[in-house]
């Protein structure tokens, strides 16, 4: 089951789907209703297909199995209410794999269910309109490596990660989930000045300037992000062929994609307020995570389209 079928949730179901394995997708609003009339159309740089995947509301709407596996896909912002839900009507045994940004929600889903897992997910993918999801990788969809939390690997790790990689993902065990979804968080730390920023050219010392305090905090925390093949984005995206979806390249992040979308919420707090976080708490200031994650969230209240600021503005403002 995929509880959030947006860019991630709904690309990953798809493929899933397309490998053979049975598919529940949990959606919401019009995008439920748009899968439920007429299925999930996925479109790649080299195919637009429409697939009959189930799908429903929430989980009280479902009949768990034993054997079934929760991959949580939902924005962070959504875990609590997600998981809670999940509790109320999954057995106690289900397992829950977090497909998600940031290094929360495991730990939120840990308090829950037993049975929790980490997934570093690194795709390129959108959902911009109900019933619509979009890969742009054409060799592969992306990577999706999968970990026990807070550390291990297990059967079940393993048969999650066959079975993504018979769905044109690139998917192993990592007993140390948790360095590799540490080291996607500083790269994530770029989601906000896309949000606010749009797609400036000038933002590359705006984004390296968040990235370096977020180094800076996790050092001092303790807690391991390096991982090389993580910040390899670049050489990724060439493996991966990723290319554009009839002629339109991927405009912008899943932050990016929220607030054009029009949604209600993003997970800024999750990413950027992971550093302050960490900064409080060990007594460094992160002036520049600070700063965008107070711009970000401006931006969703006051619905500035991304661009409303340029990175000149934001650095002005430090």
């Amino acid at each position: 089951m995929v509880f959030g079928a947006g860019a991630i949730g709904g690309v990953v179901g798809a493929r899933l789907h397309e490998a053979g394995s049975k598919v529940l997708l949990i959606a919401r609003g019009a995008h439920h209703d748009a899968i439920a009339a007429h299925g999930l159309t996925l479109e790649t740089p080299n195919q637009r297909v429409t697939l009959p995947i189930a799908v429903a509301r929430a989980p009280a709407a479902v009949s768990f199995g034993p054997d079934d596996v929760i991959l949580l896909a939902t924005k962070s912002q959504d875990t609590v209410a997600a998981l809670d839900a999940l509790r109320d009507a999954a057995p106690d045994g289900t397992p829950v794999v977090c497909l998600q940004n940031g290094v929360e929600n495991e730990r939120i889903a840990l308090r829950r269910f037993a049975s929790v897992y980490g997934a570093v997910v690194m795709a390129p993918t959108a959902y911009l309109e109900p019933g619509v999801v979009q890969a742009y990788g054409a060799a592969l969809t992306g990577a999706i490596d999968v970990g026990r939390y807070p550390s291990g690997v297990d059967g079940r790790c393993r048969e999650v990660c066959d079975a993504l990689a018979a769905a044109r993902f690139s998917s192993r065990p990592r007993d140390d989930i948790m360095r590799s979804k540490h080291a996607k968080l500083i790269a994530n730390l770029a989601n906000a000045v896309q949000a606010i920023c749009g797609s400036d050219a000038a933002a590359d010392e705006l984004v390296e300037r968040a990235r370096e305090e977020g180094r800076t905090v996790l050092t001092a925390a303790g807690i391991e992000f390096v991982a090389d093949d993580v910040a390899d984005i670049r050489g990724r995206w060439q493996r991966w062929d990723v290319g554009d979806i009839e002629g339109r390249p991927r405009a912008g992040g899943s932050t990016w994609q929220s607030i054009v979308r029009g949604a209600g919420s993003v997970e800024t707090d999750y990413l950027n307020g992971e550093i302050v976080l960490q900064g409080r708490l060990t007594g460094i200031p992160t002036p520049v995570n600070e700063l965008l994650q107070a711009l970000a969230l401006k931006t969703l209240r006051n619905r500035h389209a991304p661009g409303w600021l340029s990175a000149a503005d934001v650095m002005a403002r430090l």
